[in-house]
């Protein structure tokens, strides 16, 4: 396990690294990064969107964060949030437990429950032509992530060795 920053968040690793390659690519009108903590990936997709929106339900992270991102909301999720986007990511906590001591990592039983509550409150959050792009691990039952997330409406699905991709319809 990484160790956290003074701020309380992780450190960018492996995983951000990982996800920072997949959205190199991508380009819009808006972006939202839901869990943003360090702000690494927001301030990625700065250079690219035209308007970006870091979530987080820590709010000493977005209070500290070390890659400052413009537009930061503490909530759960995308609850808080009523505009559509373009591009829509996370890198989800998706570590099987039993119950949540972690919430940047821990994904509850089977590493389903909290990434399925993030994706849900993401759905209404992604314009119909917009892309959902989310982090998942072989260490969670990520099989039945992504039919679950399909029964939300999305498809076109992109596996990469860790990162399930989606297009909704």
């Amino acid at each position: 396990m990484q160790n956290k920053s003074l701020n309380d968040t992780y450190a960018p690793s492996d995983d951000t690294f990982f996800f920072a390659d997949c959205i190199a690519d991508e380009s819009g009108d808006s972006a939202l990064e839901i869990g943003t903590g360090s702000g690494y990936l927001g301030k990625i997709l700065q250079e690219k969107f035209s308007f970006v929106v870091g979530t987080d339900i820590n709010y000493s992270a977005l209070k500290s964060q070390d890659y400052k991102i413009q537009n930061s909301v503490c909530c759960k999720g995308a609850d808080a949030l009523g505009k559509e986007f373009d591009l829509v990511i996370c890198n989800l906590p998706y570590l099987p437990s039993d119950s949540v001591q972690d919430i940047a990592v821990d994904g509850g039983p089977e590493g389903l429950v909290v990434p399925l509550e993030i994706i849900s409150s993401a759905v209404p959050r992604v314009k119909p032509q917009g892309r959902l792009l989310f982090l998942t691990s072989s260490l969670a039952n990520y099989r039945a992530l992504i039919e679950k997330t399909k029964s939300m409406g999305f498809s076109g699905w992109n596996t990469c060795k860790k990162a399930a991709c989606s297009l909704r319809n």
